[in-house]
């Protein structure tokens, strides 16, 4: 079997502030051709700069590589390469499909636009023809409703479908080898499993390689035909995907495939609600097709339910189903038709005490941390506005709540894109946590962290809630760590509540055919 790229004793270094860090310590693997080889390990483990290694896109002179570094693409040298080399291979040979698809789309651009700009940029079509294969691939990746889609903004489509905008735009070229970064992170599990079956026919059609890296070892074991396993910068296991799941050798291994959340048992059945939700509907305001008409997308229509005191609701559904526009609703930070009680409060009244009470964890952590910031001040930042602390007593409680979420004390002089992804998204979680809220909402809190800490993080939150009584709305497209945390669920489909119940119940004995195809797709991903 050809190998299509050959990475040989590959050592990558930054410079930081206090001196030089090893991301990647004299690593080598090989990709087959029509293979697919999975990177896996926890955030931080240097996966993503290896990918990023492999199409030239590290920092330089931030970053460096020692003199035995190489990595050879169909046998030639690709660290040394020329620009106009560089260029040729870039978006036509390889492709590379990013974590975080809100921070690689253009927000001034429709994201029509942007695929129709890459189909004409790497094919002879005229303008036209760009558009209408723009569409295709809309199409091929499962977006709905193209039309109106093709014609929508970034900012205007949920995570999981910014994610498929942008594997679209990685097929344009039909590369020999795709490079995919956590390329289902934001995806609901149907979503997912139509997107692997894709890239998985599209490797058998086009005799395409593909380099996967996640933290999901369900997914590896489904889609890699061999597998490396990184920890701190080096590789620590290797081999056929089947051999090394079937009898992992190393430890840290041995702790990935054993980290699997197990469902809640104990349910708590507190039926006193903290939120009252009557009669919602939301809407946006879509672009205008008529001149004399006005259109709205109904995104959330006649829901009404309550949430109970010191309980998880689990609410899950596809990506667009309408499950962050509701919580971005009950946090008061989008508009809504109907009611919301907080305590039997209206939230459109909404008091700075009230306001620091409703906490809210985003899903894309990068676009909601400021990247002018260090992670001390942003974590901390709420306390000044909130409490009447001394500086000794703030710093306590931020280095309290950083060590809780897993980040290192001496990392809170960092900033935002000093992490990684997983990382981001736990100095998410601390700001919340940090003002002890009654009430948070947890948007795909997990979504971008490794199994290993999600386990950490979802033990957190447990320990957490009964230590300080809280109530959460957990938004997630992960059925195992929704039943981890749930004690109620409710399942969203185009806007609306399809079925509701005790959490094990609803995964026990379903009864909506959608719930059913929910369940039976993340069975299908399974890693034990």
């Amino acid at each position: 079997m050809n190998n299509i790229v050959e990475v040989k004793d590959l050592s990558i270094d930054f410079k930081i502030r206090d001196g030089i860090f090893r991301a990647v310590d004299d690593i080598s693997f090989n990709i087959q051709d029509n293979k697919t080889l999975a990177l896996v390990g926890e955030s931080g483990s240097g996966k993503s700069v290896t990918a990023m290694s492999i199409m030239q896109l590290l920092p330089m002179p931030q970053a460096s590589y020692s003199n035995k570094s190489s990595i050879r693409f169909n046998d030639k040298e690709i660290i040394s390469a020329s620009n106009s080399e560089l260029l040729s291979l870039r978006g036509n040979i390889i492709s590379m499909v990013f974590q975080e698809p809100m921070t690689s789309l253009n927000p001034y651009h429709k994201v029509g636009d942007q695929i129709t700009e890459s189909v004409l940029l790497h094919s002879k079509v005229s303008k036209k023809e760009a558009r209408d294969e723009a569409k295709n691939l809309m199409m091929l990746v499962e977006i709905d409703d193209v039309q109106r889609r093709f014609n929508s903004y970034p900012h205007e489509l949920s995570g999981g479908q910014r994610q498929r905008i942008m594997i679209a735009m990685a097929l344009v070229n039909k590369p020999k080898l795709l490079i995919a970064d956590e390329p289902t992170t934001a995806l609901d599990v149907t979503i997912q499993a139509q997107i692997l079956d894709l890239m998985s026919k599209l490797k058998r059609e086009l005799g395409m390689s593909i380099l996967f890296i996640t933290h999901d070892l369900g997914l590896v074991k489904e889609f890699s035909d061999q597998v490396c396993v990184m920890q701190n910068g080096k590789i620590v296991e290797s081999g056929d995907t089947k051999d090394v799941f079937d009898n992992p050798t190393h430890a840290y291994t041995q702790k990935l495939l054993n980290a699997e959340p197990q469902p809640k048992s104990n349910i708590n059945y507190d039926e006193t609600p903290l939120i009252e939700i009557k009669d919602l509907n939301i809407f946006y305001d879509m672009p205008n097709i008529n001149l004399f008409k006005k259109s709205r997308f109904h995104a959330v229509k006649d829901t009404s339910l309550n949430i109970y005191k010191n309980t998880t609701i689990g609410l899950v559904g596809e990506s667009g189903s309408g499950k962050s526009t509701l919580g971005k609703a009950i946090a008061n930070l989008t508009k809504f038709e109907g009611n919301i009680y907080y305590d039997g409060k209206d939230i459109t009244k909404s008091s700075k005490e009230l306001k620091k009470h409703i906490q809210i964890v985003f899903q894309d952590p990068y676009g909601s941390l400021s990247p002018r910031m260090t992670v001390g001040e942003i974590v901390g930042e709420g306390l000044g506005v909130h409490f009447k602390l001394s500086k000794n007593e703030s710093q306590q409680k931020i280095d309290k709540v950083l060590n809780d979420v897993g980040i290192e004390l001496n990392a809170k002089n960092k900033y935002p894109h000093e992490f990684s992804g997983g990382q981001r998204q736990r100095i998410a979680i601390a700001r919340s946590l940090i003002m002890n809220p009654s009430f948070m909402i947890l948007d795909e809190p997990t979504s971008a962290l490794d199994r290993s800490i999600q386990i950490q993080v979802i033990n957190l939150l447990k320990d957490i809630q009964d230590e300080y009584k809280l109530t959460y709305l957990f938004i997630s497209h992960d059925l195992k760590v929704i039943r981890s945390m749930s004690d109620y669920i409710f399942v969203m489909k185009d806007g609306k509540i399809v079925e509701s119940g005790i959490s094990n119940e609803v995964f026990d004995q379903p009864k909506e055919k959608y719930t059913k195809k929910l369940l039976s797709a993340a069975l299908r991903y399974a890693s034990d």
